[in-house]
C-alpha cells in the first residue's frame, strides 16, 4: 500500500486541501472536532469530484451501449476465427475501429476516480498513525483524531484491535457495529445498482455473453466491496458509500429519462411519453424532440416499443414528424363544429364492410341480373331492325300495338339456358314441363 501511495502522492496533497477547506466551513456550523465536520467534508469531496466526472460517466453509457449492439458482430468473429486468435484480434479491432468505439470507455469513471480514493486513503491512514500529510498540519490531525462517526474514530478499521481503537477513543463494539453497517449498505447499493441495470436496461432482444459477464459482476462486486472493507478506515467507507449511493441515483436518472432501446426501461419511457404527447398534443422539450426523432428516422428497424408508440399516436389522431414534433393528422380525425360555435374533435367514420349474402340471395341475383340482360339486349334488337320506320310522334299507352310489345314480353320472360336458369333450376323454381328426378343420396 505505500508503494501505491508513493505513487498517487501528487494528488494528497490538493485532497487534502479540498478536505480542509470544506472541513472549515462545516467546522463552522457543527463545530470543528465533531465527526459532522470531518464526515460532511468527505461527502461533500464526492460530491465534488463525481460532478466532476459526469462527462466520462456520459461517456461510459455510450460506449456500453455501444458494445451491448456489437455483441452480434464480435460473437460472429469469434466463431469464424476461433482457431486463429491472432486474426481474431485482428478483426476484433477493425470492428472497434470502424464503429468508433473502446471497450475501455465504459471502465473510465472508475479509472479516474481511483487516484482520489488512494489519496484519501492515504490522507485517514496518516490520521490514524499520527503523520501529517499535505496541508493537514498538526492541529488539524488532533481534531481528526478526535472526530467520531456514531461512535466510531474517523481513521478505525474493521479488524483493529481493542488497544487501537481505546487509543483513538473508542470501543471496539462501537467500531464494528457501525463499519459492519456502512460495508453492508455499501455492498447492497452496489448491488442494487448493477441489478437495475441488467434488469430494467438492457436490450431483452440480444442475447450475448455481455449480458452474462454483467449478470456476474452484479454478484463479484458486492462481495469485493465486503471483503475490501473490513481493512477500510471510517473515513473511507463514507467515501465509498457516498460514492456508491450517487452512482445509484445517477443511474436511476439514466434509466428513467435515457433508456437503452429495446429495454423494459425504454418501454415505461415510452408509455409515459405517449400519455404526456396525447394530454399536449406535442413534444414539450428538446429531449422529447430528440427521441421522437430518432425512432422515426429508424423506419421498419423499430423495434416492439417503438412500433408501439407510434401506432398510439395514429390511434389518438396524432403523426410524428421527422423533425421530432407531434402534430394532428388529418386523416384520422374530423373538426366539427358545434350548434354554439365551438370545435368538436370526433374520429373519422370508419369504412363499413358489406354483408355477406346467403347462397339462395346470390342465385337470385345473378338470375334477375340475367334477366335484366335479356331484355335489354331485346330491346336494343328491335330497337336497331325499327331504325328505318318513322318514330311515332304522339302515342298512349292504349294506343300502342299489342303484338309488338308481347315479342319482347315473352323473350324477356324466357330464361336462357345459362346462368339464371340454371340457377332456378338448382333451387327448385323451375314452372312448367317435367321436372327433373332428384338422385338418391349416398350414404
Amino acid at each position: 500500500m505505500d508503494t501505491i501511495a508513493g505513487f498517487f502522492s501528487f494528488i494528497t496533497t490538493p485532497v487534502s486541501w479540498v478536505i480542509v477547506q470544506f472541513h472549515t466551513v462545516y467546522g463552522a456550523i457543527f463545530g470543528a472536532d465533531t465527526g459532522w465536520a470531518w464526515g460532511l467534508s468527505i461527502v461533500s469531496l464526492v460530491i465534488l469530484i463525481r460532478i466532476c466526472l459526469i462527462p466520462l460517466f456520459v461517456k461510459q453509457i455510450k460506449a456500453t451501449r455501444a458494445m451491448q449492439t456489437l455483441q452480434p458482430e464480435m460473437k460472429k468473429i469469434q466463431e469464424r476465427y476461433k482457431n486463429d486468435k491472432q486474426r481474431q484480434s485482428e478483426e476484433m479491432m477493425k470492428l472497434y475501429k470502424e464503429t468508433g468505439t473502446n471497450p475501455l470507455s465504459s471502465c473510465l469513471p472508475i479509472l479516474a476516480q481511483s487516484p482520489f480514493f488512494f489519496a484519501l486513503y492515504h490522507v485517514l491512514n496518516g490520521i490514524a498513525t499520527g503523520k501529517t500529510i499535505g496541508v493537514i498540519n498538526d492541529d488539524l490531525l488532533a481534531s481528526a483524531r478526535k472526530a467520531h462517526i456514531f461512535g466510531a474514530p474517523l481513521a478505525a478499521k474493521f479488524m483493529d484491535s481493542s488497544d487501537k481503537v481505546e487509543a483513538l477513543g473508542a470501543t471496539l463494539t462501537d467500531v464494528r457495529v457501525v463499519t459492519a453497517v456502512m460495508i453492508v449498505l455499501m455492498s447492497f447499493s452496489q448491488f442494487y445498482t448493477q441489478r437495475q441495470l441488467m434488469t430494467k436496461n438492457v436490450d431483452t432482444t440480444v442475447k450475448t455473453p455481455f449480458m452474462q459477464q454483467q449478470k456476474m459482476l452484479m454478484y463479484v462486486f458486492p462481495v469485493m466491496f465486503a471483503v475490501f472493507g473490513i481493512n477500510f478506515p471510517v473515513g473511507v467507507l463514507v467515501y465509498w458509500l457516498t460514492t456508491n449511493v450517487w452512482t445509484m441515483g445517477q443511474q436511476m436518472y439514466v434509466i428513467r429519462n435515457n433508456p437503452t432501446p429495446g429495454s423494459k426501461a425504454q418501454a415505461a419511457y415510452l408509455e409515459r411519453l405517449h400519455k404526456h404527447v396525447t394530454n399536449h398534443g406535442k413534444t414539450r422539450n428538446r429531449r422529447e424532440r430528440a427521441i421522437v426523432k430518432a425512432i422515426v428516422a429508424k423506419g421498419r428497424d423499430r423495434n416492439e416499443f417503438e412500433r408501439k408508440f407510434i401506432n398510439g399516436l395514429t390511434k389518438s389522431g396524432l403523426a410524428a414528424q421527422p423533425d421530432g414534433n407531434v402534430v394532428k393528422s388529418e386523416g384520422s380525425v374530423a373538426t366539427l363544429t358545434a350548434e354554439d360555435g365551438a370545435p368538436t374533435t370526433t374520429a373519422a367514420p370508419k369504412r363499413q364492410q358489406p354483408k355477406r349474402q346467403s347462397k339462395a340471395q346470390r342465385q337470385s341475383g345473378a338470375a334477375k341480373a340475367a334477366g335484366e340482360s335479356t331484355a335489354a339486349n331485346a330491346s336494343d334488337a328491335s330497337g336497331s331492325s325499327d331504325s328505318g320506320a318513322p318514330e311515332p310522334t304522339s302515342l298512349s299507352k292504349s294506343e300502342q300495338p299489342k303484338d309488338a310489345s308481347q315479342p319482347a314480353a315473352r323473350k324477356a320472360g324466357t330464361p336462357k339456358s345459362g346462368s339464371g336458369g340454371r340457377s332456378k333450376a338448382q333451387s327448385g323454381q323451375r314452372k312448367g314441363g317435367p321436372q327433373r328426378p332428384k338422385s338418391p343420396s349416398k350414404k
